[in-house]
């Protein structure tokens, strides 16, 4: 056991541990994986850059080597499975190799059913990367549920879910899906990334491992790159483990340092960020210069009643269609002032992107028709400024952009 988790120490009594069972998130938030530092006291664990570790005796150690372990990385393991009501974490120097890294716990000539419309980097490595490894990928709209039943096959072995969908943000009923996919043999992913476990936490809804690019609201200040993995189940612990340790695509100890402070902040910035992008939702769903918008906040969205029931919030990601193409998407985006046009979310800071030439350029034309991917689909990352500057900038940004196209465009 790292001396930060320790229950006992020079500075204290034995202490209760830290634990979901016992405490609330903003507690937990910032005391799981955070006991001071059993050595010197330190209210804040230190940052510790070792790559090696003294042993007592041969094989008789804490810590041997920082790939396989670090006090830093089991800190921030602790703190993100008690706040995801896991018993193990996991992390990762990015969010793609945290799923190149679950999959690989998958036996060769196995299936996996993946929700279609899904993160354009964990479409990539299914098709690309996964495949060259014996591992084949059914792409399905999860929404519906019989659509799930019908993908099934003799060796399907995974379901991929995300949820809220990047970007057009549908859900997926996780309860159904791991309902379905256990009684087949299966075990159930949850990409996590878009609401954080404190407005949704999958592990309790019946899913298997919750996973996370922790680059975003995790981390919340957009300066560390990584993913991060939980779960309750012993065997599937046991593989990851073993290849975060055989493949060694392990974050560094500045980095999970970094994590760790950001995650500290976690239950405040998410509630701003809801607050914040309701207020924007529905600013853009009044506005006459906007087609249509998509926020599971707005009683509009087609699953709003599975949102109230399976989410505690409706998170920080609202996607819009500007009315116009994606010329006048292109406009919008480069006179917003606030909005940063740049790819990434779920930092402090608002931005905004178009997803059809930026995120998911990836995917083939008609792929992204299929999905509603659009030339003037904007995803907008809500950061927490204040809302009224925020309502601004977006005002301006698309009187401009929609007025410049006045001519081809009825309002």
């Amino acid at each position: 056991m790292s001396p930060a988790n320790a229950s006992h120490n020079h500075f204290g009594a034995h202490a209760a541990p830290i634990t979901s069972a016992t405490y609330g998130f903003g507690t937990l938030a910032i005391h799981a994986g955070s006991e001071p530092d059993a050595a010197t006291g330190a209210v804040i664990p230190p940052l510790s850059l070792s790559t090696t570790f003294k042993q007592r005796a041969v094989g008789d150690f804490v810590y041997e080597y920082s790939r396989s372990d670090n006090p830093n990385r089991s800190n921030l393991e602790a703190a993100i499975a008690a706040l995801e009501h896991g018993t193990h974490g996991f992390a990762f120097s990015s969010g793609s190799a945290t799923t190149a890294t679950v999959l690989n716990t998958l036996p060769q000539g196995s299936h996996v059913i993946s929700v279609n419309d899904v993160y354009g980097g964990t479409h990539r490595y299914l098709n690309k990367v996964a495949q060259s490894l014996g591992i084949t990928t059914t792409f399905v709209d999860l929404a519906q549920i019989d659509n799930l039943r019908d993908a099934i096959r003799e060796n399907s072995r995974l379901v991929w879910i995300e949820t809220p969908t990047n970007p057009t943000l549908r859900l997926v009923d996780i309860a159904a899906v791991a309902e379905i996919a256990h009684e087949a043999g299966m075990f159930v992913v949850v990409d996590n990334t878009f609401l954080s476990p404190y407005f949704q936490t999958p592990l309790e809804l019946g899913a298997d491992i919750v996973v996370h690019s922790a680059t975003k609201y995790i981390n919340g200040h957009s300066d560390v790159v990584m993913g991060v993995a939980v779960t309750s189940n012993d065997a599937l612990a046991s593989k990851i483990r073993f290849l975060q340790n055989a493949i060694g695509a392990v974050p560094s100890p500045f980095d999970c340092y970094q994590a760790q402070r950001g995650i500290k902040t976690l239950h405040l910035r998410m509630r701003q960020h809801a607050l914040n992008a309701q207020r924007v939702a529905e600013y853009l769903e009044a506005s006459p210069f906007v087609e249509s918008v998509i926020y599971p906040g707005l009683k509009s969205h087609p699953q709003h009643e599975l949102a109230c029931r399976q989410m505690r919030g409706f998170g920080g990601m609202v996607s819009f269609r500007i009315r116009g193409d994606t010329h006048t998407a292109d406009r919008f985006l480069q006179r917003t002032r606030l909005f940063t046009l740049a790819e990434s979310l779920g930092g402090v800071e608002s931005l905004a992107e178009l997803p059809a030439r930026m995120t998911h350029a990836g995917l083939a034309p008609e792929e992204r028709n299929e999905l509603g991917i659009t030339g003037n689909l904007i995803r907008l990352s809500v950061g927490v400024e204040d809302v009224e500057d925020l309502v601004a900038d977006i005002a301006q940004a698309l009187d401009s952009a929609v007025r410049d196209n006045s001519d081809e465009i009825a309002i």
